[in-house]
């Protein structure tokens, strides 16, 4: 990643592809991709699939099936190409996938690649965790999501949401000062710890900006959050899907992909409402995709790579509501259904989304190390 401090616009990704929607595409139907309207190439490297075929398995780790569409991702991947996909531990955490590797070095069952933030992708840089490798389409992956020697690239960004269960709360909160308010006692709550858990971090750094912070300075979002469990708001328990809908965390701060895919899954049967927050500027951040420099499936953690950022696996995310690393490509090319487009939220907080650099996010990070824990007391 550079430290330029572009923001993405949505808006701007759509109007490349203005007119190109229809032109030629209709008419072809992919049979590969059961459930999709559109054609959608996926990768056919011959001598790749042979070699993964005769390591005949792939092993990832934190890959829940419902976070941004993994669940179909993975089918999709297994039906294709006749690998079985040995998913573990898919609630861990991107520190947690790190340890994996390090204590998994050299056994069968240790991680082919792994799927983590920005930071952690970082960390793992820096312990020689990862082993380069670039994908077929990587010149599409805009340059601020991919390390130049292809030791990681974003595969999905998205921007910090409220997910709200309104069977619990009466009124949704609106900014985040409204978190504050006596009636939330006891109800907000992140994906897990910021010290480990990607979606959490951003939602520090997502406060931070609401409260005089800024990219370069995450320490009013510790303050916040510090203010939040002192006045009992804060949820410790390490939220979840499940958790947001049963109740027991009924306002989780994630991102909005997590968020909308549940208010999807329950319409109908429990309304999850799903807001960014009015008070400040959206905080937008991707995850990152690597291989494991001691993957005991090297062929077929390729394979998996380039069937994620091949056309038909970029749009299995945009099917989970997050937007592909390659989205803006998609769009000027006219591959992009028009009912995939509709489902997305409206584009104005995306114009708007602020995205750190690799020097923010360090900086974030060692701050987060060495005060989290002291300042907020849960």
């Amino acid at each position: 990643m550079n430290d330029k401090r572009g923001q993405l616009d949505r808006r701007k990704f759509l109007k490349f592809g203005a007119g190109a929607f229809g032109v030629g595409v209709a008419s072809m139907f992919l049979p590969g991709l059961s459930g999709m309207a559109f054609a959608a190439s996926h990768p056919k490297n011959k001598a790749l699939i042979e070699a993964a075929k005769k390591e005949g398995r792939l092993n990832a780790i934190a890959l829940p099936p419902d976070w941004a569409n993994y669940g179909k991702m993975i089918r999709e991947f297994e039906r294709l190409y006749g690998l079985r996909v040995h998913s573990a531990s898919p609630d861990a955490s991107s520190a947690q996938e790190l340890q994996a590797v390090r204590s998994l070095k050299g056994q069968r069952r240790g991680p082919d690649v792994v799927d983590v933030g920005p930071s952690f992708a970082l960390a793992g840089v820096s312990e020689h965790l990862f082993q380069p490798y670039k994908v077929s389409t990587w010149d599409s992956i805009p340059d601020n999501m991919k390390d130049a020697d292809g030791l990681w690239y974003g595969d999905y960004f998205g921007i910090e949401s409220f997910g709200v269960n309104r069977s619990v709360v009466k009124t949704s909160p609106r900014t985040w000062n409204d978190l504050l308010k006596p009636e939330y006692k006891g109800m907000v709550a992140l994906n897990g710890s910021p010290l480990g858990a990607g979606a959490a971090f951003g939602a520090v750094f997502a406060a931070s900006l609401a409260n005089g912070g800024s990219l370069d300075d995450i320490g009013p979002g510790i303050e916040f959050f510090a203010k939040l469990a002192k006045a009992g708001n804060f949820n410790p328990s390490s939220a979840t899907s499940a958790s947001l809908v049963s109740g027991q965390t009924p306002i989780v701060i994630n991102w909005d992909y997590l968020n909308l895919a549940q208010a999807k899954k329950n319409k109908g049967m429990i309304e999850i409402d799903v807001l960014i927050a009015e008070d400040a500027a959206p905080y937008g951040s991707f995850y990152c995709q690597a291989i494991s420099a001691y993957a005991p499936n090297p062929k077929a953690a390729r394979l998996w790579q380039e069937f994620l950022y091949s056309d038909a696996g970029q749009l299995i995310y945009l099917e989970g509501f997050a937007h592909p690393a390659r989205f803006s490509d998609m769009v000027s090319r006219g591959v992009i259904p028009e009912h995939l487009l509709a489902q997305l939220p409206p584009a104005e907080p995306y114009k708007k989304a602020m995205f750190p650099s690799k020097a923010q996010t360090e900086k974030a990070q060692n701050l987060l190390k060495s005060e989290w824990t002291k300042m907020v007391k849960v």
